[in-house]
């Protein structure tokens, strides 16, 4: 099978590209702003560029992993985000309908407003900031193509295998753990967060879109591990884990006042995803501190 796997040197694109991969397929990885080893360069907001490599390679399956997914960042650069996560999956959509490939959008769990949960893939969205706005607006993008062959897939924060921890909002935590300074760290003990590792979303991909023709994929899926934790709680795992104190990290519960609004609790439903890929390997999620454990094992 001939795929696309677009912000390849990304935490999630850098996985799922790997997967692919080791599973035999012919890959082209894309990458823009970390361009390395194999993947070729290109900006996909550039449409005819992006048209001419898409038409050379001819993909059977298109994953675009390549997005503005800081929420900080998309508020201090609106346009630019917007022009990402709408505007090239737009575009790509357009592509998939003229070059008869199938395309998935990676989502976010930020379109909800984290009020209700949990939401099944039909719940109404309702983003609380920029960053939600622009995936949301992707989604409704993506799938108004008519006949492109588009999937959504939500998935909610995410972590894994990374050049540095800052490119991951829980690996990144390990800095804050490993900070035996005396600094003192104020952690959100607020928000449910539900961490899902790249490894599993990029196995699922793989078995996603190698399934018979008989299972007809819906056009919005949602991709979830299934433990909830806040920052703080997650942080516990980590010190354990490193055999750290952990007491200059502070539990704050309180709402937050400043900053970004974020979603208190945004749980992704997966039981259609579940029934959909029964007896191809289910969603097959790794437990969080069993992931860890192991990898951190191995890397001191």
């Amino acid at each position: 099978m001939r795929v696309i796997v677009t912000g390849a040197s990304g935490v999630l694109g850098s996985a799922v590209y790997a997967a692919y991969k080791s599973a035999g397929h012919t890959v082209l990885g894309l990458a823009y702003s970390h361009p390395k080893d194999d993947l070729k360069p290109l900006d996909l907001t550039d449409a005819s560029a992006t048209q001419t490599v898409f038409a050379d390679f001819k993909p059977e399956w298109v994953i675009h992993c390549a997005a503005e997914r800081r929420p900080d960042v998309a508020e201090k650069v609106p346009e630019a985000a917007r022009k990402l996560n709408v505007s090239v999956p737009e575009n790509l959509a357009k592509l998939s309908k003229a070059l008869k490939f199938k395309i998935v959008y990676i989502s976010t769990d930020y379109v909800f407003d984290g009020t209700s949960p949990p939401y099944t893939p039909s719940s109404p969205t309702n983003p609380l900031n920029l960053y939600g706005q622009t995936k949301r607006d992707g989604e409704l993008a993506v799938l108004g193509v008519t006949g492109s062959h588009s999937i959504v897939l939500r998935v909610p924060v995410l972590y894994g295998p990374a050049p540095k921890n800052s490119d991951s909002a829980v690996n990144i935590l390990i800095d804050v753990v490993s900070d035996q300074s005396g600094k003192q760290y104020k952690m959100d003990h607020y928000a449910t967060r539900y961490p899902t590792n790249v490894v599993d979303i990029a196995d699922f991909l793989v078995r996603l879109s190698t399934l018979p023709h008989s299972r007809v994929i819906p056009p919005i899926l949602h991709y979830s591990a299934g433990e909830p934790f806040t920052k703080y709680e997650m942080c516990l795992i980590f010190a354990r884990i490193l055999g750290l104190p952990h007491a200059h990290i502070i539990a704050d519960a309180e709402p937050p006042k400043d900053g970004t609004p974020r979603p208190r609790d945004c749980q992704l439903y997966t039981r259609e995803t579940e029934d959909l890929m029964e007896g191809y390997g289910g969603l097959g999620w790794t437990p969080f501190e069993e992931w860890w454990t192991e990898y951190l094992t191995k890397k001191q």
